[in-house]
């Protein structure tokens, strides 16, 4: 689902990814490193909302350079970034189908697939609520349902669980569970609960460089993340 070779980001001088070679296919996978890491910067050209400036990388065996092909990849991938908003005078049932709207979703198909996601982050009884009027972790799950809502084959999440309780982290991570049986999900935290709740392999980034992928197992027999990633002054 994603591959990518050599690729590179940059922001103006600097390197936000250096040379990342990486392949993913179904499954939930964790992306972990530091602030500036280069972790929110990947997913945004994953989510083809920026580009790389060197390298190769197929997402859904299609090539996001390609105008078409980018729109295709598009229409089937989920993401919600870091820093998520929405209208604030919308309904949760008017954010998620604006947002079934924006992946050109059948008008016929949306009314159901809003229900869906929405009940899937467990905000059934607030559907016909403002969105303004939304504890912070409500929002965040607002968030999440817009990038279920067309069924993604590419989930990417950036710190989802931001706001959430206790008991809304357990579905998230049973949900999570679920969709990585058909799903590529990258999720993108600085907790290590989300990651030994609901991942099954880590990617772990530093400096703009990949210092670790692989298994859980794994980054235990190395040490774990913190064995991994050099203190930082």
């Amino acid at each position: 689902m994603i591959s990518a070779t050599g690729l590179t980001v940059r922001h103006r001088r600097t390197t936000a990814v250096d040379s990342l070679d990486l392949e993913l296919g179904p499954g939930v996978h964790a992306l972990l490193g530091p602030n500036g890491s280069g972790k929110s910067s990947l997913l945004r050209v994953l989510a083809t909302a920026s580009g790389a400036v060197e390298g190769e990388l197929k997402l859904l065996d299609r090539d996001p350079r390609r105008p078409s092909a980018r729109l295709e990849i598009r229409l089937r991938l989920g993401y919600l970034p870091q820093t998520f908003g929405m209208y604030r005078g919308f309904t949760v049932r008017e954010c998620v189908s604006y947002a079934a709207w924006l992946k050109d979703m059948p008008s016929l198909r949306t009314p159901r697939a809003v229900e869906r996601a929405v009940e899937q982050v467990g905000l059934t009884e607030r559907i016909d609520h403002k969105y303004r009027t939304l504890s912070g972790g409500m929002q965040r799950r607002v968030g999440v349902a817009q990038a279920l809502v067309n069924s993604p084959k590419l989930l990417l999440l950036d710190e989802p669980t931001t706001g959430l309780d206790i008991r809304e982290r357990e579905r998230f991570y049973a949900l999570m569970q679920q969709l990585g049986n058909t799903t590529t999900v990258v999720l993108s935290t600085h907790l290590m609960e989300d990651v030994t709740s609901c991942c099954e392999t880590a990617v772990i980034l530093h400096s703009a460089s990949k210092l670790f992928q692989g298994s859980l197992q794994r980054l235990r027999e190395a040490g774990g993340y913190s064995a991994i990633v050099p203190d930082t002054p």
